[in-house]
């Protein structure tokens, strides 16, 4: 079974869901040491430490919190479980990209550019090897994308066929640095998280998760490669994605390690969120009401990958 997406797409609301769309808040991830920790994702990535008097580090950008990382874990990923292959921090300019990038090669940081024509981006880790992309949307190179059960491509602007896994073509990225060359100015305002991509042991108990107990729309859905994906609005190419490349029999990661701890799913409104929890609560998933955060709720996706299920903030409660 083969689908051919277009761009643009119409537009629908989200099945169950009133007008308006969901969207990815925080994520909490567990690290080994603080001072570490610190030094790459602020150093390094970027980011701005929110809160400097708390024990967890709240980084973000203007003001807005993206990642908290949770110091004390007894030791690096994991190798082989499930949990979290990347969260994905979108930038929103090509000077700010080009930024980043500097900032990674000029600490000498590894990393792996790469050209998805949807988005540029480039992939790394963290000190204790918590995933990481971070991606410049560009749909204005693309025409379309083919998937089929066994693979993706992308036809560009032009009409040509791209694998989406081209090298990045750095020289034109670094023509955006402005004059002053300047790479470390923190990442700005208007930076998010745009997309969380999980390690699953089970393709199609993940996709019912996200798509029918969720909410989401089903997007790719590639056997063959071992990768499904949802969407929004038909055109994101993902806002969950998720792999079996850690096996099918792939076990959860042990409990005192570095890795996810949760990611936050905002829903456009109380409506939404009740409704989400009932199609989820009616699927069997054990949804508990959080403790520590009024009107949210935590779950765990059949792969153990936990949820903190919120209202989204900006929206009308």
């Amino acid at each position: 079974m083969s689908q051919t997406d277009t761009h643009p797409p119409t537009e629908r609301p989200l099945p169950g869901l009133p007008a308006g769309r969901p969207g990815l808040g925080a994520v909490h991830l567990a690290v080994t040491d603080r001072a570490r920790a610190l030094a790459f994702w602020q150093g390094v990535l970027g980011l701005e430490l929110l809160d400097p008097d708390a024990h967890e580090l709240r980084m973000g950008a203007g003001g807005r919190e993206l990642v908290v990382l949770h110091p004390g874990a007894a030791g690096p990923v994991a190798a082989r479980r499930t949990g979290l292959y990347h969260l994905a921090i979108h930038v929103q300019t090509d000077e700010e990209f080009a930024r980043v990038l500097g900032r990674l090669f000029t600490r000498r940081w590894p990393n792996a550019p790469t050209d998805h024509w949807f988005t540029k981006t480039t992939y790394l880790d963290d000190p204790d090897g918590n995933g990481i992309e971070i991606a410049l949307e560009t749909p204005e190179r693309v025409g379309r994308l083919d998937y089929s059960e066994s693979d993706y491509a992308v036809i560009d602007a032009d009409g040509i066929r791209r694998s989406g896994r081209d090298p990045l073509d750095l020289e034109a990225v670094f023509a955006h640095l402005p004059e002053d060359r300047d790479v470390d100015r923190p990442m700005p305002a208007g930076t998010t998280v745009g997309h969380i991509h999980l390690h699953v042991n089970d393709l199609d108990e993940a996709m019912a998760f996200y798509a029918d107990g969720l909410g989401l729309d089903p997007h790719m859905f590639a056997r063959g490669i071992g990768m499904a994906d949802t969407t929004v609005d038909g055109w994101t190419p993902h806002l969950v994605a998720f792999n079996v490349w850690h096996g099918r029999n792939a076990q959860r990661p042990p409990a005192d390690t570095a890795g996810l701890r949760f990611f936050t799913f905002g829903l456009p409104g109380r409506e939404a969120l009740g409704a989400a929890v009932e199609r989820l609560t009616a699927a069997g998933h054990d949804v508990r009401r959080a403790e520590d955060r009024e009107g949210a709720y935590r779950v765990a996706d059949p792969s153990g990958n936990a949820l903190l299920l919120t209202v989204r903030e900006g929206r009308d409660a």
